[in-house]
């Protein structure tokens, strides 16, 4: 009766499960982390909200207030004057429709240029392939002041067309035009090396499986590896729209026409003769709120794609 109740020979009893529980964090370490959030999330958004709340104030309330707490806080002599202000000051919403356009053609564009390069890169075998993609990662150490001269008097040699009336007229060079602050940035190398990184990580049977099915490279690239690719298009797309978004040296050297500038390149007009801090604030307020609204769109589409993009197996 007692060998009936023994275990097999050679079959290892199954260990007990252990309950593993995270190590309690102390107490001092958990205030300062604490107190360290605080800090951080106050440096990036007292300066924000000290705009926002000076661009209801007049100049000297401003000055006035710097000195104490009343800085942050929309208190005294509060009114949209300045925002009132900024529209009679330069015509806002041509230089916001401007931007929109300019940044918004440059992320589409960029998307389907900079995957379709990686794309290249990552799933095709070719001589050089790689020798092009050390020369792509390598122009990230060169600054853009670096090659804006450069770049200036090529564009300034590129044959152009415009309309003037009902007829086209060929012309040399890009200044003054929407093309110059759309085309030199649709290629970008950091997205290049962004969507070459997830690329790569995609399994390549995927590829097999549908060359099989009868795809082609660009139909592999359109419905297989870009719909797994949420999380680096929306990615690439926020750091390709922020400095666009931000240009101003650029649009500075080539745009003459005040029909044609950004939103960046407006805000010098408020320090040409006095000037109206309130208004400075008010209209550097109106061109933070939309890309904050973008931002945060984008970044909630960004956790979404994280969580519900992948490889299931």
């Amino acid at each position: 009766m007692a060998a009936l109740t023994d275990a097999p020979t050679g079959v290892q009893p199954a260990p007990a499960p252990q309950n593993r529980r995270r190590a309690p964090v102390s107490r001092p370490r958990s205030v300062l982390i604490t107190v360290a959030r605080v800090v951080l999330v106050l440096v990036f958004v007292l300066p924000l909200l000290f705009m926002f709340v000076s661009s209801l104030k007049p100049d000297l309330q401003i000055f006035a207030d710097m000195t104490n707490w009343r800085a942050f806080l929309p208190v005294g002599d509060v009114s949209l004057d300045n925002y009132a202000g900024v529209f009679d000051r330069v015509p806002f919403l041509r230089f916001l429709l401007n931007s929109i356009g300019i940044s918004g053609l440059t992320v589409v564009l960029g998307i389907f240029v900079n995957s379709l390069a990686a794309f290249g890169l990552s799933r095709l075998q070719w001589r050089g392939q790689q020798a092009v993609l050390t020369a792509i990662i390598a122009t990230l150490i060169v600054p853009f002041e670096t090659l804006a001269l450069p770049l200036l008097w090529w564009v300034n040699k590129l044959p152009s067309i415009q309309l003037d009336g009902f007829h086209l007229v060929f012309t040399t060079g890009w200044i003054d035009t929407y093309q110059v602050q759309i085309i030199p940035f649709i290629a970008n190398a950091f997205s290049i090396f962004l969507f070459y990184q997830y690329f790569s990580s995609i399994p390549r049977e995927l590829d097999e499986a549908a060359r099989m099915d009868g795809a082609g490279w660009f139909r592999i690239y359109r419905s297989v590896v870009m719909p797994l690719s949420g999380p680096a298009i929306a990615t690439v797309a926020i750091l390709t729209f922020l400095p666009i978004w931000n240009a101003y040296m650029w649009p500075l050297m080539v745009v003459q026409r005040e029909e044609l500038r950004p939103v960046m390149v407006g805000i010098q007009y408020f320090f040409q003769l006095n000037v109206a801090w309130g208004q400075v604030m008010a209209y550097a307020s109106m061109i933070t709120i939309p890309v904050l609204v973008l931002f945060l769109g984008f970044q909630r589409s960004f956790i979404n794609s994280i969580a519900s993009s992948g490889v299931k197996g």
